[in-house]
């Protein structure tokens, strides 16, 4: 009878430092996936900031060429406008 007590305690405290030890290992994981998460956060920063640059820059390079085409050629360009504008106008009454 004691033996079985005491085999029963053994057993108890082999699953209570395997309990342990899994949420030792569990604890481990989850430090490790906010760290990864901490890594992904600033990648994606980059990559936005980095996105935003490239279209800041070719905004800017569309609106310098469009001011040289006005400069160089402004009746083809009054033309163009209007002729734009009156096709939105057309639409916008349909």
């Amino acid at each position: 009878m004691a033996e079985k007590k005491l085999a029963a305690v053994g057993a108890d405290m082999d699953t209570e430092k395997t309990s342990a030890d899994t949420q030792m290992e569990l604890q481990a994981q989850v430090a490790e996936l906010r760290a990864e998460i901490v890594r992904l956060t600033e990648t994606v920063s980059a990559i936005g900031s980095g996105a935003k640059a490239v279209v800041q820059g070719e905004a800017e390079l569309m609106t310098e060429r469009l001011r040289e085409r006005v400069r160089d050629d402004p009746i083809s360009t009054l033309l163009t406008v209007a002729g734009v504008a009156f096709l939105f106008g057309l639409f916008a009454r349909r």
